[in-house]
């Protein structure tokens, strides 16, 4: 029974770490390796062009629910005939934003409070459209003819506004107003907050013609399928387009199941939004709850020498009768910032959901509201990681206290065991007997430590998760030499104290009289604690925290049930 139970521990060991290792995959977009589901998450595609673009650069755009016929479609490729443009530069304390007056697109993204990753002397950048990305926010009229000849993100518009918000304001407002386009005249109004990630946008529609017309508005994101710069070659979070509504919640689409016409996600509802992810930071297309809408993920080809281009998620309101002269607006947000779980919330229903917890969320959530209010009193994210963890170590006390005495009874008794093996080890059936013999004058449960480290594991996964997906700890300091806690420790200090307190942690451990098992009781953690050099710091010290408090209290218990601690390798021994 020492040997069914010492191998039940370690196979509950080793099967949560596949488990947190395969979920955490699917988690970041990549496929499981054990454990696989037609749901999962896998890698983004490679640098091929999607396989559903259509040579018309129009493909994908689905009907509106209630409308005759199929909408014109949303046009994508580059425009034939050169037109003018010009890219207008526009500023509030945290962001500097470059629109383009073809169509009124936002171009770039750049963020004044986050530092890129790859080059820290630079602000971090989303929204991009150079040699080497494209990522951009458009939006458009369609449903007029057969030719789509509405106002759309490819027509010429004329600019006015401030292009500072200067102090002492809160708002700036700039517009982009185009032509009599197919008899609809469109001007959007982007408004710009203090402190704010988040852009109203309106689009007022004009019918200049003489006869009725049903313009739609279309929301889209467009981006290539490569992966973000600076991300850790370590791992690989997700990266693509999301569609959120009430009834389906959150949809992840992988852009290899876009090139395979797979992705499955909901079409049509009167709430929700599309959204493009990766780590750390996202944007989202937003209308107001009740207002109709459909939703469509293809790929597009826009004409541009970017590997893997390009990807969109496109958002299409309902179709209405417009009369002649008359005007009706469409409001929207559009959102281009961190993942700050908290400022997500307030925005949209759901929003939060693209800092993506995976399927512990239930239990990630809350840990990561006592993790800001920690923050909020100590003011220091590492100090609060610490915190944090001793408060879940209090939670699980007993829990915990039950379990190491159940090991130090075993470790007290393992010198009987041991014996006990080597003098019946012809005779495995009386060996058997023997055992059982001794837990019960011994009243020891070999099954006793298991149940209390079986419900702490779902809890500790979450928890990692949270660092993981928390932008809050992007370029974050906690002390001395850890200047950044989501990345890896510099100087490899936290890895290498983290792999001793596991180390000094499993000699805790009652030892397995055979000699393997001994090994691998040592090996198994040592080899583990490796992936933790190239994990961010933030993790790492999580981890050493939740090491060095299970250290104390099994310590305690051990010398109080008078089994000393004792540091023994087994190949240490003579």
């Amino acid at each position: 029974m020492n040997d069914i139970r010492r191998t039940i521990l370690w196979v509950i060991f080793g099967f949560s770490m596949v488990m947190l290792w395969d979920q955490w995959q699917v988690h970041n977009g990549k496929k499981a390796t054990f454990f696989p589901s037609p749901a999962q998450q896998t890698a983004p595609a490679g640098a091929s062009a999607p396989a559903t673009t259509s040579s018309a650069s129009t493909a994908g755009v689905p009907s509106v629910p209630g409308t005759a016929a199929t909408v014109a479609s949303v046009p994508a490729g580059i425009e034939t005939a050169p037109t003018p443009k010009e890219r207008i530069e526009v500023s509030t304390d945290v962001l500097k934003l470059t629109f383009d007056t073809e169509g009124g697109s936002l171009v770039r993204t750049e963020f004044l409070k986050h530092i890129d990753m790859a080059d820290k002397t630079r602000n971090f950048v989303l929204l991009d459209e150079s040699k080497d990305r494209v990522y951009l926010a458009q939006t458009g009229v369609i449903g007029g003819s057969a030719s789509g000849a509405f106002p759309t993100h490819k027509t010429p518009m004329t600019f006015s506004g401030a292009r500072t918000l200067k102090d002492g304001e809160n708002e700036l407002v700039l517009q982009f107003t185009s032509a009599d386009v197919g008899g609809i005249k469109l001007v959007k109004t982007y408004t710009l907050h203090r402190g704010a990630y988040d852009v109203a946008v309106k689009h007022e529609l004009t019918n200049v013609s003489a006869a009725p017309l049903s313009p739609q508005v279309y929301l889209q994101l467009v981006r290539d399928g490569n992966k973000p710069l600076g991300e850790s070659s370590f791992y690989s979070t997700f990266t693509g387009p999301a569609v959120y509504t009430e009834a389906k919640k959150y949809q992840k689409v992988e852009f290899k199941n876009i090139k395979n016409n797979k992705a499955d996600y909901e079409k049509a509802a009167d709430n929700g939004y599309v959204a493009m992810v990766q780590h750390y930071f996202a944007s989202a297309w937003i209308l107001p709850q009740g207002v109709q809408r459909t939703f469509s993920v293809d790929g597009v080809d826009i004409g541009s020498p970017v590997a893997d281009c390009c990807y969109r998620a496109t958002m299409i309101t309902h179709a209405d009768a417009l009369a002649p002269g008359a005007t009706k607006a469409v409001n929207a947000t559009f959102f281009a910032g961190p993942q700050q779980e908290t400022m997500l919330e307030k925005l949209a229903p759901g929003l939060e959901l693209v800092k993506d917890y995976g399927w512990l969320t239930i239990l990630a959530k809350p840990l990561y509201w006592l993790l800001d209010k920690l923050h909020g009193f100590i003011q220091n994210w590492g100090w609060s990681i610490v915190a944090l963890v001793l408060l879940l170590k209090i939670a699980f006390y007993w829990l915990n206290a039950k379990a190491y005495s159940s090991m130090a009874k075993m470790k007290a008794i393992n010198p009987k065991i041991t014996e006990m093996r080597e003098r019946l080890k012809e005779k495995p059936q009386q060996m058997q007997q023997e055992m059982m013999r001794i837990y019960r004058e011994e009243k020891v449960n070999p099954m006793g430590g298991c149940f209390p480290i079986m419900i702490q594991i779902p809890v500790f996964i979450a928890l990692y998760w949270v660092l993981l997906s928390s932008v809050e700890m992007r370029n974050v300091p906690w002390i001395l030499w850890i200047k950044d806690l989501s990345s890896p420790d510099p100087f490899y200090i936290l890895p290498l104290v983290m792999t001793a307190t596991t180390l000094l942690q499993t000699s805790l451990n009652p030892a397995p009289p055979d000699p393997m098992q001994a090994k691998m009781m040592w090996f198994m953690p040592l080899i583990f604690s490796v992936m933790f050099f190239f994990f961010p710091a933030g993790l790492v010290l999580y981890w050493i925290t939740n090491n060095i408090l299970s250290i104390l209290q099994q310590w305690v218990i051990n010398t109080r049930m008078g089994v000393p601690p004792k540091f023994n390798m087994p190949w240490m021994k003579k």
